[in-house]
């Protein structure tokens, strides 16, 4: 009686292989890092959004705006007035709502965007052509520096 040791050994038995659920540690880990960083960017949008609303209304009027442009004291006057409510609404801890004449093309000169230089003859005869019976600005001219103003006044 010949005894084969080879014969004596049993077949290796590899466990089933895991299933999709429940995941490792490490995959809890990383969909809670990445439902924590979906909610800080959704927040950080949507304060950004909150911020910037301003921009968004005194957009769309100055489109209304442009869209009936007259060289009227009344349109500019109406301009004005929509440059005013952005400035209040962009620095108001710098009270524009005070500034008038010269003070108040100062503030839209200063405050204007650095990478386009604006011109200060321009926004004087529109700030003026406010008051004046027969305004001296130009219409697409007030609203050239209306647009620049706004597109650099995003929070």
């Amino acid at each position: 009686m010949e005894q084969d040791p080879l014969s004596q050994l049993r077949d290796i038995h590899i466990p089933a292989p895991g299933g999709f659920w429940p995941p490792a540690p490490g995959w809890w880990v990383l969909l809670i890092a990445v439902i924590a960083l979906a909610v800080i960017i959704a927040v950080a949008v949507r304060r950004r959004r909150q911020r910037n609303a301003w921009h968004r209304v005194a957009s769309r009027d100055l489109d209304r705006l442009a869209n009936r442009a007259a060289v009227t004291s009344q349109w500019f006057s109406d301009l004005n007035a929509l440059l005013k409510q952005s400035a209040i609404a962009r620095y108001p801890q710098r009270q524009p709502e005070s500034l008038t004449g010269q003070a108040w093309v100062d503030f839209l000169l200063e405050t204007s965007p650095n990478e386009r230089v604006a011109s200060g003859p321009v926004v004087m005869a529109m700030v003026d052509s406010c008051y004046q019976p027969t305004p001296t600005c130009s219409t697409d001219d007030a609203l050239r520096f209306a647009r620049l103003w706004l597109r650099g006044q995003r929070c």
